[in-house]
């Protein structure tokens, strides 16, 4: 199976656009959406109805929750909070109605975790930028234990390409345009950002995992 995992797309129709059409090209049985679908940008609903003729398996971001009212924007920055405001004001019900009812964590069989933000806590895990190495461990640790059997956790949030592997108790950055995963260790990786690019690389990224072998 050939996962193609994306994530924060913020409502930012051209680049969603432009990584489908890239997607098309490379192949995936599966599209994964690791959240923050909704946010910054003005396409909100036009980026829900792409994702819903994908039929992926789809898991909700801060943003998300925020503008279905399941979190509050207290916690946001002002941008944020404003685009929340306005986004929540402009979908139509039905698109609330599916924000509301994303799941926080999704399994995909037995090979990989979906979350958005880290997989550790129970409450408030898509709040949670998995951006330390002990933060890395705690959700490699709640991996290690999940019913799922799974050997790899998919997070986005941090808006930046990056890849894990905790093997006999070392943690270490194997982040690289191809990383070949091993059976005896677990992984903790992010596709980065489709509409939200936060470094000097303004171009949209994503994932491809390839399960086939």
């Amino acid at each position: 199976m050939r996962l193609a995992l994306i994530s924060d797309i913020h409502a930012n129709l051209e680049a969603l656009d432009a990584t489908l059409a890239n997607l098309r090209g490379v192949g995936a049985d599966r599209v994964v959406c690791l959240g923050d679908v909704v946010g910054y940008n003005a396409d909100a609903g036009e980026c829900l109805a792409r994702l819903r003729e994908l039929d992926p398996v789809w898991i909700a971001g801060n943003h998300d929750r925020a503008v279905s009212d399941q979190l509050s924007a207290t916690g946001f920055n002002a941008t944020a909070a404003r685009a929340i405001a306005w986004t929540r004001a402009n979908l139509l019900q039905a698109d609330l109605d599916l924000l509301a009812g994303l799941p926080l964590k999704a399994a995909v069989g037995s090979a990989v975790v979906a979350v958005h933000g880290v997989l550790h806590p129970e409450v408030g895990c898509e709040l949670v930028r998995l951006n330390s190495d002990d933060k890395r461990r705690q959700t490699c640790a709640a991996l290690e234990r999940h019913p799922s059997g799974a050997h790899i956790c998919a997070h986005g949030h941090t808006h930046r390409v990056s890849a894990y592997e905790m093997r006999g108790g070392r943690m270490a950055d194997c982040t690289a345009d191809v990383v070949m995963l091993r059976d005896d260790a677990h992984y903790v990786i992010n596709p980065g950002t489709v509409g939200e690019p936060r470094d000097c690389d303004r171009v949209a990224t994503y994932m491809i995992l390839d399960l086939a072998k």
